[in-house]
């Protein structure tokens, strides 16, 4: 039937929107297996419809439609004919139920589980956030209406994912920043009616990082990010420091007067980072959600920069509150560097320490290795958010620029779809992903021209008062922040793991073959966005997508359109980019080898996580996988169990229950008396508070552990040996 359809490939098809696409016999094919014809009756209709169009030079999809409908009705098959005519009413009435407005602020009402969970750093019980969600359904609707007609039909049927429709195209906001402080404190900014000059204090340095963050948040839909934040802030302690020297020489002897200004300039790091860690905690941006941001740290080496350190892990560690819950934001990344902090004669090992104890009690600080990072991404940095890198780049002057840089938006592909519509040809399948690539190409070309449609005075503090790295005037164009690859636009993906299921069975992750498939999927991802950057000028860069609720919402379309298929559809979620199936149980080095090639494609965005029980009095055996991973990847996030009952007093790992979690020892789950933290994607979520979709409970739920303590040390033992075994042949040398 394919081959024989295989005949009008060479002819256009028009749709309805006037765009032109490729023939794609797949498309015909799926149709007909959907009205269960007999195989006769399928190369019936194949055979005319070949016969009728042979011969076109332009094929429309409305006379495909009315051809197949009319063959079916005229050669017995009235039943196929009205079930086709169905299949065919029910996408045109889910785009125009989609794009009703009124209909989806009634869902929102009604309190539709997929638009109130669907991001868990949003609690839905909340004015603003409830109002938030009202613009939000409206903002979708009339986006679906603004967007390419071929972008929002794959969107709604569930072949891409135009990420964030709630805000964007219908404002042309940006996604997610690495915010330059250092020009905003060093220069002043603007902040509605008020001038804010360049801090004295570290104090005031905090107070100001506050209320930038507060506003950068408003100002665009993602996560935001403080880079380097100890050497960042050192000048500011260093003016109390100097302040305090001043006082110390009036009242103090000369021999104590330095120690003096020291303890005292400690006690004020200490209360200005706690200040922050407070402040961004209680923020609730204009979208109803706290700022969701993500602070770097540990390449400082100065005896402030080391107080600064020393201070935010204090503080995670000690917790929010009179019950000391486990703070979710700020995200927290610490840089490991060889040489500084690594290994036990490194001058900064006893922060690295430090960072261990703070991961046990409270999962972060994730983990940024500098050599790798530099490897990957080509420049050292922190993520923009949760995990979105912005590659080496350099401004017309030679300089290295991260700070002040952005992301324009991402647009994920289905990559499991691909897989179940090629049903095990691999030819197939690239034919597919081809077209695929051709609309998400599409959705991210429009995505940046509706971006450069803003003003600076649209964003003032992102345009013209030094967060996004240069100050604009209010006529200037933004495309001067954008062109050239300094921003970033994603295309995303989902779902490695099914993608091999469907091909070489769910147990594929120790076949070699396989593994390759995979890769050359992700490399096949990153060479479009390189074509597409050297055609116009705007960086593509490919990325791991998160996928927090997009994980629910991609299976249950494919559910709804293949049907239950066992270790794929049938799990209710989709593995999140590459990463191991959670449901097995790999030991921490074999899963990371597993997944360190695919980030040096996908070095738009990615990380690594590894699941442990609770290690509050192992941290050696969390210190081992640490120091193995140092050189293998160059973002990872620790998973352990820091659930807390302040009823019975438990501390581990709730139950996942169809409830939610509940204390294993007493059966609470009253939010207001316990703390459930898990890591939702990329960052961490307490979903007793904020509940999550259906989809990630279940995937969460269905995470298994990466070995216990006493294995992992065991096994990295064993791993330096191999390794040790084979620095021993290579300097050796061929032996006769």
């Amino acid at each position: 039937m394919t081959a024989r359809l295989n005949e009008l490939v060479s002819i256009p098809v028009e749709k309805r929107s006037g765009v032109k696409t490729a023939f794609y016999p797949y498309k015909i094919a799926f149709v007909l297996d959907q009205l269960q014809l007999t195989e006769e009756q399928k190369q019936l209709v194949v055979d005319k419809l070949v016969q009728n169009f042979h011969n076109s030079e332009l094929l429309t999809t409305t006379e495909l439609h009315s051809f197949i409908f009319r063959v079916l009705n005229e050669n017995g098959m009235a039943d196929q004919a009205k079930a086709y005519e169905t299949y065919f009413q029910k996408d045109q009435d889910k785009f125009a139920k989609a794009a009703n407005v009124q209909l989806n602020i009634e869902r929102l009402f009604n309190r539709n589980d997929d638009v109130v969970h669907e991001n868990a750093n949003k609690d839905s019980n909340i004015f603003n956030t409830q109002r938030d969600l009202e613009a939000g359904v409206a903002s979708r609707a009339m986006g679906l209406k603004m967007l390419p007609e071929l972008v929002a039909k794959s969107h709604l049927r569930g072949d891409i994912h135009w990420h964030d429709l709630d805000y964007s195209p219908v404002t042309p906001e940006t996604n997610c920043c690495l915010i330059d402080f250092d020009e905003m404190l060093s220069n002043g900014f603007k902040i509605g009616n008020a001038w804010v000059s360049s801090p004295r204090s570290i104090q005031t340095a905090t107070a100001q990082m506050s209320q930038i963050i507060a506003n950068v948040a408003s100002l665009q839909y993602g996560g935001c990010s403080a880079n380097r934040i100890d050497q960042l802030l050192a000048p500011y302690a260093e003016i109390n420091y100097q302040k305090h020297l001043k006082d110390a020489r009036k009242w103090i002897a000369e021999d104590k007067q330095d120690e003096f200004a020291r303890e005292k300039t400690r006690k004020d790091i200490y209360d200005a980072m706690q200040a922050l860690e407070y402040e961004i905690n209680t923020l609730y941006s204009s979208q109803g959600q706290t700022p969701f941001t993500t602070i770097n740290f540990g390449l400082g080496t100065s005896w402030i920069e080391r107080a600064i350190q020393k201070s935010i892990l204090e503080i995670r560690i000690k917790g929010l509150g009179k019950e000391h819950r486990t703070a979710i934001f700020p995200k927290l990344t610490f840089t490991i560097k060889r040489g500084l902090n690594l290994n036990p004669d490194d001058p900064n090992y006893d922060i690295k320490e430090l960072a261990l104890e703070c991961s046990t009690k409270r999962m972060y600080p994730d983990l940024l290795m500098y050599d790798k990072i530099k490897e990957i991404t080509g420049s050292f940095k922190t993520p923009m958010g949760c995990r979105s890198f912005l590659q080496g780049w350099k401004d017309e002057n030679g300089k290295e620029v991260n700070s002040g840089r952005m992301n324009l938006g991402v647009v994920t592909v289905n990559l499991p779809r691909i897989a179940l519509e090629s049903k095990g040809n691999v030819d197939l399948f690239w034919q597919i992903f081809d077209e695929k690539m051709q609309i998400c190409h599409t959705a991210l070309e429009y995505r940046i021209e509706r971006t450069k449609q803003a003003k600076p005075e649209n964003a003032p503090l992102l345009y013209m008062y030094g967060a996004f790295g240069k100050r604009l005037n209010k006529d200037d164009s933004i495309d001067e922040l954008f062109k050239n690859e300094r921003a970033t636009v994603s295309l995303g993906y989902i779902g490695l793991y099914e993608v091999c299921t469907e091909f070489f069975g769910d147990k594929w992750e120790g076949n070699q073959e396989a593994h390759d498939f995979a890769e050359s999927i992700v490399k096949a991802l990153h060479e479009k966005c390189v074509g597409w950057a050297k055609e116009s000028g705007y960086h593509y860069s490919l990325y791991s997508t998160p996928a927090e609720s997009l994980t629910d919402t991609f299976c249950r379309d494919d559910l709804d359109k293949f049907g239950v298929i066992p270790n794929i559809t049938e799990k209710e979620y989709y593995t999140n980019s590459f990463h191991y199936d959670v449901r097995k149980h790999p030991n921490p080095f074999e899963k990371l080898t597993f997944e360190e090639v695919f980030p040096k494609y996908a070095s738009g965005g990615f990380i690594h996580y590894c699941e442990y029980p609770n290690l509050r009095q192992n941290p050696k055996a969390l210190e081992a996988v640490w120091d193995w991973a140092y050189d293998h990847v160059g973002y990872l996030g620790t998973n352990t169990s820091i659930d807390q009952c302040f009823e019975c007093g438990f501390k581990g790992e709730f139950n996942a229950t169809a409830r939610g979690f509940v204390c294993p020892q007493c059966g609470n789950h009253d939010p207001m008396t316990c703390d459930v933290v898990k890591r939702t994607c990329g960052y961490l979520g307490n979903p007793q508070q904020r509940p999550m979709i259906h989809g990630r409970h279940v995937e969460i739920a269905s995470r298994r552990k990466n070995m216990t303590s006493e294995m992992i040390q065991h096994a990295a033992k064993y791993e330096r040996t191999k390794q040790s075994d084979s620095q021993r042949m290579v300097e050796r040398g061929p032996q006769s």
